[in-house]
């Protein structure tokens, strides 16, 4: 890549660490896909200035990624990195246009969401036997505060005891871009969250306390330590392809929505920035309502 670009992207990598408070992965992922397409760009083209790229060159990158093999939601991806990238030159007035403006992405196939089923959730809640030791307990503590809250895997990882408020039974998650949003709790679930929390102080003389849940070593918890728990356990109860801390966010999401909750209601909680993120959630109502109407109705 061309040294003369370096700083135009590292300024462009600042203002998403510093200005959209992005994600470390997500930081990542920008520039990742800055340096293929500026690499692809100097190896094709030979170095040039911003202003002198034309969207012709973007469709030669993209036309390249599909020849490879790259799916339609990744190449997406890249376009969005680039228009994202484009914007804030023109918005720093290095440039008058983007060479994006005509780029269009290629459609992708919309897949609903995976979930797993009310009566899978109970038998795995009422008639599954968790381990009888402090593991055990800390993955039971998991599937319930994925099912309760459909938190993210790392806003239960970065979950703090101080986030934790048995006055107004909820939780404070931290969620992507630092936003914070309060989780209404269970009686249950705040109950079994404070005997944790007790507990935890009796059974390791030393442990990493600031952290709601940890290890059997009183270690904070890891992202494959809490993947391999909830793996474990749905493997138990379902058949469904995907057996992630994920799809118990969309479970949550999924049996709020089939129990008449507002659609609004249900993106301040899984902390969605725009209601399209939510309403694919929707279509899995509506995949219900079909199926009950050609279950029980005698012209279905």
């Amino acid at each position: 890549m061309s040294q003369s670009l370096n700083p135009t992207i590292q300024e462009f990598v600042n203002y998403l660490k510093f200005q959209k408070r992005y994600s470390r992965h997500t930081v990542v992922s920008y520039q990742n896909d800055l340096n293929s397409f500026f690499t692809f760009l100097n190896l094709q083209f030979g170095e040039m200035p911003l202003t002198h790229i034309k969207p012709a060159f973007v469709r030669s990158w993209l036309a390249e990624l599909k020849q490879q093999g790259m799916e339609s939601k990744s190449i997406n991806r890249k376009i969005s990195t680039l228009k994202t990238f484009f914007k804030y030159q023109l918005k720093q007035q290095v440039m008058e246009s983007s060479p994006m403006s005509t780029i269009i992405s290629p459609k992708i196939k919309k897949r609903l969401p995976q979930f797993v089923d009310k009566k899978d959730i109970d038998t795995l809640l009422q008639h599954v036997e968790f381990v009888d030791n402090w593991q055990g307990r800390t993955d039971r503590l998991i599937i319930e505060l994925f099912y309760n809250t459909g938190m993210r895997q790392a806003e239960l990882v970065g979950l703090r005891e101080s986030a934790v408020s048995k006055s107004n039974s909820s939780i404070k998650v931290l969620g992507k871009g630092n936003k914070e949003r309060i989780i209404p709790v269970s009686n249950m679930l705040m109950k079994n969250m404070l005997e944790y929390i007790a507990d935890k102080k009796k059974e390791f003389e030393t442990c990493d306390g600031v952290y709601l849940l940890v290890t059997e070593s009183g270690k904070k918890l890891y992202p494959r330590y809490v993947y391999n728990s909830v793996n474990k356990y749905l493997n138990q109860i379902t058949t469904i392809d995907k057996k992630s801390p994920h799809v118990l966010r969309h479970t949550f999401a999924t049996h709020l929505m089939n129990s008449g909750a507002d659609l609004n209601a249900v993106k301040e909680l899984l902390g969605h920035s725009s209601l399209a993120a939510t309403q694919i959630y929707t279509h899995n109502t509506i995949e219900k309502l079909k199926d009950i109407h050609k279950k029980a109705h005698p012209k279905a």
